[in-house]
């Protein structure tokens, strides 16, 4: 069978949709080509359609190569809509990537990656069957992801051994992917500027005489993040998704998943010489695609 085409990642901003493709890219031992939607487009008659035919030019050259469109709604709203951000050379533009997509030209192994956090302006031939056709929901990070992004975002950090990433995974209930980051880099930045101020006040009183050259100088090893840096840090922390943002996403996914149950609901084969066994093999069939 073909490989499938491509993959739709989409979900509140922050949340590693980006790094997602990266990790894909890495693991999977493959070519990265990454391109922001806006960089193809330009003023000039027919440059953004070409920018887009060397842009896969170039993919088919790499192959195994992914190809990673970071923020799609960019170039691919919908066509004819007369929206913001609308145009025809929009509309050419997304045209032209939709051909590509489809392959009628040299097959290469060339995998599409889209991450979106505006699915509902999208263009529906770009996830239609034999496109992006897996859309996959990347939510907010759950207890152990937050936990585990802690960890990435200070493992290299000294941390002082009274601080717990515990609770600070439980305290950030509802909390992006970024907004953790931002905590943990305003916590290093207060205790680095800590320890500066500390020196410079120690070089002071060295320049006054009250202590000797070498005379309280800290030691490297006792320079840590503390309690107070995390306290101060979460009182300045912010949630970048709100509950009406959420409330979108959660609606487009199950849109989506009413969707594509709508043409066969009641369709079954009919089965007689295993009919005992066909509500444990739905159940099973149910989980394999959950």
């Amino acid at each position: 069978m073909n490989p499938s085409k491509g993959v739709l990642f989409y979900g509140p901003p922050g949340c590693g949709k980006t790094l997602l493709a990266k990790a894909i890219a890495n693991e999977c031992g493959a070519n990265f080509i990454s391109i922001k939607g806006p960089e193809l487009l330009t003023q000039w008659f027919g440059e953004s359609e070409a920018n887009v035919r060397e842009l896969f030019d170039k993919a088919r050259a790499a192959s195994p190569c992914i190809l990673m469109f970071d923020e799609m709604d960019s170039i691919a709203k919908t066509r004819g809509s007369g929206g913001p951000g609308s145009s025809e050379a929009g509309d050419r533009v997304i045209n032209q990537i939709l051909t590509e997509i489809d392959g009628v030209g040299a097959r290469k192994n060339v995998f599409c990656i889209g991450a979106t956090n505006r699915p509902d302006i999208l263009d529906p031939a770009v996830i239609r069957p034999g496109r992006l056709d897996q859309l996959i929901y990347i939510p907010l990070p759950d207890l152990k992801s937050r936990l585990a992004i802690f960890k990435a975002a200070l493992r290299t950090a000294p941390i002082a051994p009274d601080v717990s990433l515990d609770v600070l995974a439980r305290s950030t209930h509802g909390f992006s992917g970024a907004d953790i980051t931002e905590i943990c880099t305003t916590a290093s930045k207060l205790a680095i500027r800590e320890a500066i101020l500390t020196e410079e006040e120690r070089l002071k009183k060295v320049e006054a005489g009250d202590l000797d050259e070498d005379e309280g100088k800290a030691d490297p090893k006792d320079l840590m993040i503390t309690k107070k840096h995390f306290n101060f840090a979460m009182s300045r922390a912010r949630r970048s998704v709100s509950e009406k943002d959420l409330a979108l996403f959660e609606e487009f996914a199950e849109k989506q998943k009413a969707g594509r149950g709508e043409a066969a609901t009641n369709f079954k084969f009919d089965n007689s010489s295993s009919s005992s066994n066909d509500e444990t093999e739905d159940e099973n069939t149910d989980d394999l695609y959950a």
